[in-house]
């Protein structure tokens, strides 16, 4: 593990050194340090997971992934991008110097610098990365919504993004984030300022409101056990720099950015089924992928944020659908499952899965063979057309991730 000892250069955003100076104060996010790996998983942090669900498929192995985590923070993210991509070679910058102590102390701790080929973590703005080349993966969750120009730091971000490669991005959602707005601005005009005072106005904010408040029972019901840590209740509502949307305006900002949308990484939270039924959901399920969304977004003023990938073009070819095609892929196990190999297990997003004997057979044989066998080619009893039906289950479950041979 290497770290970057050379003064940061002058910022290239006007809100840097306020931010840097807000998070040297509350070095965000305040998860506590552990000794060893971080608990569970998370898919969005595993290369090859995301680059499936973003491409439909992977490049054959080995792959060794590049990979920047711009605006690290306190390295939450870095140790699970270390962790769940051995063998990758990962940078992880921020503005902050308090928050990269606490992500060095993090990822030492944890033994991420073992897990990867190289780990480089660095005070460095995400604007300022030209002499990097490019970069198969890129996280950036909860960042660039602190910029004052954030469509300045996604076209940073773009361009350092190789052919084929992909974007995770987390941005606020206007819809969800009301009563916080409101708290911010009324802590704003209470001059609480962003500093330890601020924090102790904004708790204290909380416990006088009158107990059928909407700000105080939104917070109480929704953030408080999110905002425990005080880093994490002064990044909500203290933060001196931040911007949100609507999806009429995500994805004007992201078409300007030269990138392809890729899917949003919470799919199931822009799914009409949670909300509606009967013929309603199938009014909705006749529209198209945006006006489907919107109506999420009208119908839930719940949703806080938006997580999703983005890709550059030129992308692969997604693989077909039919028989042929899909016998002629490989495929290999996604890693963020819990308690592989079963029949009931947790899959990636942490939820209830439910598997066949016979997929959990094909998986397993799959695992056996070597690597780049075609799926057709598996030693399992299946009919054609059985095999097939288990590695459309298997693949849209995100158990089995498509290689292409």
């Amino acid at each position: 593990m290497t770290s970057s000892s050379t003064p940061p250069p002058p910022p290239s955003d006007a809100a840097t050194p306020v931010v840097s100076a807000f998070y040297d104060r509350f070095p965000y996010p305040g998860d506590p340090l552990q000794d060893g790996p971080p608990p569970g998983y998370n898919w969005r942090w595993c290369v090859d997971s995301a680059r499936a669900a973003a491409l439909g498929s992977l490049p054959p192995a080995p792959r060794r992934w590049r990979i920047l985590d711009a605006g690290c923070g306190t390295g939450v993210s870095s140790d699970y991008l270390c962790h769940l991509n051995p063998g990758s070679r990962l940078l992880a910058v921020d503005i902050s110097a308090g928050a990269l102590e606490v992500a060095r102390e993090r990822l030492r701790r944890s033994g991420a610098a073992a897990c990867v080929e190289e780990l480089r973590i660095e005070q460095r703005s995400l604007l300022d990365l030209e002499g990097e080349g490019e970069f198969d993966y890129i996280n950036s969750v909860g960042v660039l919504h602190h910029l004052r120009e954030p469509e300045a730091g996604l076209r940073a971000l773009a361009a350092r993004l190789a052919p084929g490669g992909v974007l995770h991005l987390f941005l606020y959602a206007d819809g969800g984030r009301w009563e916080i707005h409101r708290t911010q601005r009324a802590l704003e005009l209470l001059g609480a300022g962003t500093g330890g005072e601020g924090l102790r106005l904004g708790r204290q904010l909380f416990e006088v409101l009158p107990a059928e408040n909407r700000l105080r029972h939104n917070h109480e019901q929704r953030w408080a056990l999110d905002t425990a840590a005080d880093a994490n209740f002064a990044d909500m509502y203290l933060h001196p720099q931040e911007t949100s949307y609507n999806l009429e305006r995500l994805f004007a900002f992201i078409d300007q950015s030269g990138l392809e949308f890729a899917g949003f990484s919470n799919p199931q939270v822009w799914d009409p089924a949670r909300l509606l039924q009967g013929p309603l959901l199938e009014r909705a399920r006749g529209l198209n992928d945006r006006q489907r969304w919107q109506l999420v977004e009208e119908l839930d003023p719940d949703i806080s944020h938006f997580e999703f990938l983005l890709a550059r073009p030129p992308l692969p070819q997604r693989p077909e659908d039919d028989g042929a095609a899909l016998l002629a892929l490989a495929g290999e196990r996604n890693r963020c499952l819990w308690g592989w190999p079963s029949t009931s297990l947790l899959g990636p997003d942490l939820q209830p899965l439910s598997l066949e004997p016979a997929d959990v057979a094909l998986v397993q044989a799959m695992e056996a063979a070597p690597a780049g066998t075609p799926l057709g080619q598996l030693p399992v009893e299946l009919s054609p057309e059985e095999r097939i039906a288990g590695i459309r289950r298997l693949r849209d479950q995100a158990v089995l991730l498509p290689v292409t041979v």
